[in-house]
């Protein structure tokens, strides 16, 4: 188990302890007063975030990745988009090659200009999923959404993880959380997963992700955080829809015996999921945002099923044995805008 892995298993265990964490908590010490500041200097308006002359809603969270902004971030650029707006959807691209202090277009709603290990996983999947919707990156998310608006007549910008980015002003703060692990061990970074202390204050929308068949949990807690935060809380019901060949799109019928392969923030749903209806024989699980080469998986017999963030970047490998597994996200997108 590297550092790495180490560091994520602490953040979701209550009970965690012993001398690396208690290290990693000193350290969250000096990451709690550099990001309290910032927020108390935006708060008390010392610095004003920029505004735009778009509509934007930021979708994020207060802990690190592995939540499932997303799907989410796709289903409301497709309602924006069938609503007869201009769309754009502003990204870091973290994990990309590109250089991200200029504004990268990966889509401008028809055509696509960059791959997989160039956009990012998550924006390249965006781009491939979205049809009328511009994907951009930048480090300078200001500058991207300019650049959208002028260049591309967007009306509605949709920030892909853009809650903590207080730079630039947003119209709606939307937060996700996951159902079952919530804010983890309840820690700062990097003791925990939290990039900073909740704070709902600044939340108009909280959808807490239920990665289950069964939501009764996730609905019931929903119902606690609306009293208790003052927040409008439902839930977004996220379940496996098929399994899919990423060459030829030929399906993959249940029962068979397949390698579980996944780099993303949070593995143990994407395996649970499988598990109902494939038979497992190995779980191979690389960091977040992980750039696969051919080594990683030649030596794997029999087919492969991953996520579709993975898949987006294991395509270029050229293997015909690795199969996806789409996911359906549904959640009440009315209710989740219904104050604009």
């Amino acid at each position: 188990m590297n550092l790495k892995t180490q560091i994520t298993k602490l953040h979701y265990d209550k009970e965690a302890k012993g001398l690396l964490f208690n290290l990693l908590k000193f350290c969250s010490v000096f990451y709690g007063i550099g990001s309290s500041a910032k927020n108390f200097l935006y708060d008390k308006g010392i610095i004003k975030p920029k505004k735009v002359d778009a509509f934007v809603i930021s979708v994020g969270n207060f802990t690190t990745g592995g939540v499932g902004k997303t799907p989410v971030v796709a289903e409301l650029a497709r309602y924006f988009v069938e609503k007869g707006e201009r769309v754009a959807i502003v990204s870091r691209g973290y994990g990309g090659k590109l250089d991200n202090k200029k504004v990268n277009v990966i889509s401008d709603g028809i055509n696509l200009y960059h791959k997989a290990d160039m956009a990012g996983d998550e924006p390249y999947w965006l781009a491939v999923n979205l049809n009328m919707c511009a994907v951009l990156t930048c480090s300078n998310r200001y500058k991207a959404c300019q650049y959208a608006i002028r260049e591309l007549g967007v009306t509605k910008i949709i920030l892909d993880d853009g809650f903590q980015h207080r730079k630039l002003h947003r119209d709606l703060n939307i937060v996700l959380a996951d159902s079952e692990k919530l804010f983890g061990n309840e820690n700062l970074l990097p003791a925990g997963p939290l990039r900073e202390k909740p704070d709902f204050n600044r939340v108009d929308k909280f959808i807490l992700i239920s990665k289950n068949t069964d939501h009764s949990k996730a609905e019931k807690l929903a119902r606690i955080f609306t009293k208790k935060q003052g927040v409008e809380t439902f839930v977004g019901k996220v379940e496996p829809d098929y399994v899919y060949n990423i060459i030829s799109g030929e399906h993959l019928e249940n029962g068979c015996e397949i390698t579980a392969l996944s780099a993303i923030g949070q593995p143990e749903q994407f395996y649970a999921f499988l598990e109902n209806d494939y038979k497992i024989k190995e779980k191979i699980t690389f960091d977040d945002h992980h750039q696969y080469v051919l080594s990683d998986i030649e030596n794997i017999e029999g087919n492969i099923i991953t996520t579709e963030k993975d898949a987006v970047k294991l395509a270029l490998l050229g293997k015909d044995n690795i199969y996806a597994l789409r996911l359906k996200t549904s959640f009440d997108i009315e209710k989740g805008v219904n104050i604009i």
